[in-house]
């Protein structure tokens, strides 16, 4: 089916808090595109049909922030192949220890090493590829976990990890998929959007992973409750993160990781400050990347 796209450019400065309204609004037809390369930024919007583009992209711009200094708009038809075709400009693959994150389109051309992973994606409209510095900073912090648990407690090839990994507010399910290639065999992801579910089930068969991942539809009350895992990972905005912090750390089995991201690298103090003051004794760490941080809380054993 044919959609329209409006795009427009904004400062790439004002990127953070353009995503920042994106995500208030979970509206999962705009998104932010990113050309770090050429140093470029632009808000899109993906519609069924032009009126719709016409009625409501106005309206959109109007909510930006003054600093995102949006130039003109551009509107056009996309046929299902140029829609997908558009993301290719702004998607490349990447890697951490030994776990590769590659597009669908370059499977035939991308080696994987012997010993090494993979987890191919398929960008789509409701998709998150992990270019975002949210999600790389999740998943490099889950490959680090793999590594120390395999210095720690080495297992024979292609036994399956003992530890439990929740991935709490799943979004397209590559973290949750991400540990299971790493041989973590209990893993689990949730959201509270039906849609991400959705999109989170077919990616899992797009990895030929079928149901060995469990998503469902919950919230951090429902997702949560009688549960721990020994590394727990919430990409979610900071606001909720601080209101939902008990549920997140009672989560987290003894000697186990909580790691948070979807932070603003100006939120962090505030966001660290808030879970530190309810783990007393737990281990505290951080990272910026770009604009966006995570937290890591480690639990005494």
């Amino acid at each position: 089916m044919p959609l329209w796209e409006t795009k427009a450019e904004i400062a790439r400065d004002a990127v953070p808090a353009v995503e920042e309204l994106l995500a208030e609004g979970e509206d999962g037809r705009l998104m932010v595109l990113e050309d770090k390369i050429a140093g470029r930024a632009w808000v899109a919007g993906y519609f069924e049909d032009r009126g719709a583009a016409e009625r409501e992209w106005p309206a959109l711009l109007a909510r930006l922030p003054a600093e995102a200094a949006v130039q003109p708009s551009t509107l056009r038809e996309l046929a299902d192949e140029d829609w997908r075709d558009s993301y290719k400009a702004h998607f490349h693959a990447w890697r951490f220890g030994r776990l590769h994150w590659v597009p669908i389109w370059q499977r035939e051309t991308h080696p994987i090493p012997a010993g090494e992973v993979v987890i191919w994606l398929d960008p789509g409209l409701a998709f998150g590829t992990g270019n975002h510095e949210t999600t790389r900073l999740c998943c490099e912090r889950l490959a680090a976990y793999a590594e120390e648990r395999e210095r720690a407690a080495p297992l024979a090839p292609g036994t399956a990890r003992p530890e439990r990994v929740i991935d709490a507010g799943c979004g397209s399910g590559i973290l949750a998929l991400s540990a299971y290639r790493l041989g973590f065999r209990n893993v689990a992801g949730f959201d509270n959007d039906p849609e991400a579910v959705r999109v989170s089930a077919e990616n899992a068969v797009l990895n030929e992973l079928g149901e060995a991942v469990p998503f469902a539809v919950a919230d951090l009350v429902t997702g949560l409750t009688g549960r721990q895992a020994e590394l727990v990972l919430a990409n979610i905005q900071a606001d909720v993160l601080m209101a939902f912090a008990d549920r997140l750390l009672d989560a987290v089995a003894p000697g186990g990781w909580l790691v948070l991201s979807g932070i603003l690298a100006t939120e962090r103090d505030t966001v660290q400050a808030a879970f530190v003051g309810r783990a007393p004794g737990w281990r505290c760490e951080s990272r910026i990347l770009g604009e966006w941080s995570d937290v890591v809380l480690r639990r005494p054993v």
